[in-house]
């Protein structure tokens, strides 16, 4: 038995560069808004003006809650259909003390997501990969007043 021909390896450049009749599939046509809503809390603000550190175990409880029932729907039902509790809010249009936050822990966001608990209370984060990012907790509607009250 002779030996087989060795075949010529590609060249790094031809290996990195996508074959002609191949169309890259990426990302871009991914949507949270079908997904049901998760958290993370890495970046919680234990600090004033809006820090989880105020909470008292038995408001801790009541938010867990709250965000145990936003996991029962989906970021469409929760950002679209309920947008009058629940919405996305430009970066401009949050107080100059939360931009500066912003500023200070090195985030530099397009907008913010407010999540409604009751009254006045919101939760703040934002969205990275349809997983919330939780900020902020809000007791007093201070990230963003209303126009209302």
């Amino acid at each position: 038995m002779g030996k087989k021909p060795r075949q010529k390896s590609p060249s790094l450049a031809s290996r990195l560069e996508p074959a002609p009749h191949k169309v890259a599939s990426a990302a871009s046509n991914f949507s949270h808004h079908n997904l049901r809503p998760s958290w993370r809390v890495a970046s919680l603000e234990l600090v004033d003006p809006y820090g989880w550190h105020r909470l008292s175990a038995e408001r801790l409880l009541y938010i867990r809650q709250k965000l145990a029932q936003f996991e029962t729907m989906t970021w469409s039902e929760l950002l679209v259909h309920a947008k009058k509790r629940n919405h996305s809010i430009k970066i401009s249009d949050i107080t100059p003390e939360a931009r500066d936050r912003l500023e200070i822990i090195g985030l530099a966001l397009d907008e913010v997501v407010s999540l409604r608990l009751s009254g006045k209370e919101r939760v703040f984060g934002y969205l990275d990969n349809g997983v919330l990012e939780l900020l902020w907790w809000d007791p007093e509607h201070q990230v963003c007043p209303s126009l209302r009250e």
